[in-house]
């Protein structure tokens, strides 16, 4: 659930949502709903970078934007077999389609510092293959940086993070793709939903996070990681979409007419169910 409390009435609001998972490697959506709060209706495509997407406006006025969204998931474990490619092999595979080209690109929320270029470039040339250069990559900037709420924002870039050595998942992310494109890697950024509580039993609701991860190009497949908990993506995660950085993916965009202030909420509940 997600949504605004507005400071005061709000006459109209036109927002994107993308809150519901998709099908694809590793999980299956069996179902999705979105409900929207004042009543409004909405419609719904795919995006370019392959997201599902809510676009709605609430045109009756109202003080508080609720969205919940309710899905029921079959999440399996993932293989992560080697990859050994070489770093002209990968070059020459990331040219033939825009997918590739395009996740090589910094944007200005990845543009890495220049200590975390040069840290990268050291593992990079330390390592036998660019894929396990990227885990590397992906392992030291999770170790570097200590998860820690309030230090930063929504809007905060990855150089910024990296001064404070401290951040969330959506910062060690950044970090994290910036320091595998300034390498030449292919990456992208990954939001989604995280099961805090391997051991929950079936039936058991946690509160559960939206959480952000990457992925990295192998030469023919792309390659999962957790940074932040320094783990394979696996049956504990559930993807929602994926792109440049946090800007392609935000669960919740839009603008409204009313009041200046406004306080975003956001509540998780993931329950195993077998």
């Amino acid at each position: 659930m997600t949504g605004f409390r507005y400071g005061g009435e709000v006459n109209a609001s036109y927002n994107e949502a993308r809150m519901l998972p998709t099908s694809g490697e590793g999980q299956l959506v069996l179902y999705s709903n979105l409900e929207i709060l004042p009543i409004s209706a909405h419609h719904g495509y795919v995006d370019y970078w392959g997201s599902r997407v809510s676009s709605f406006e609430v045109l009756t006025p109202h003080q508080e934007l609720s969205l919940t969204a309710t899905s029921l998931v079959e999440v399996r474990p993932r293989d992560h077999p080697e990859h050994v490619v070489s770093w002209d092999e990968l070059a020459e595979s990331a040219e033939r389609a825009t997918e590739y080209v395009e996740q090589r690109k910094q944007t200005k929320r990845t543009e890495p510092p220049a200590e975390v270029a040069a840290i990268a470039r050291e593992i990079a040339d330390a390592a036998a293959n660019p894929c396990e250069a990227a885990l590397a990559i992906c392992e030291e900037i999770g170790r570097s940086v200590e998860y820690m709420q309030g230090v930063t924002g929504v809007h905060t870039t990855a150089a910024e993070a990296w001064e404070h050595r401290k951040g969330v998942c959506q910062d060690i992310a950044h970090l994290a793709l910036g320091a595998m494109r300034s390498v030449g890697i292919p990456a992208r950024y990954v939001s989604g939903y995280l099961h805090p509580k391997p051991s929950a039993a079936i039936g058991e609701t946690v509160a559960g996070e939206s959480h952000a991860w990457v992925e990295w190009f192998c030469g023919n497949e792309w390659r999962g990681f957790d940074p932040t908990n320094q783990i394979d993506i696996g049956d504990r995660h559930v993807t929602v979409g994926r792109g440049r950085d946090y800007n392609d993916v935000p669960p919740l965009r839009g603008v409204y007419a009313g009041p200046f202030k406004s306080q975003l909420f956001v509540k998780v509940e993931i329950t195993r169910e077998s």
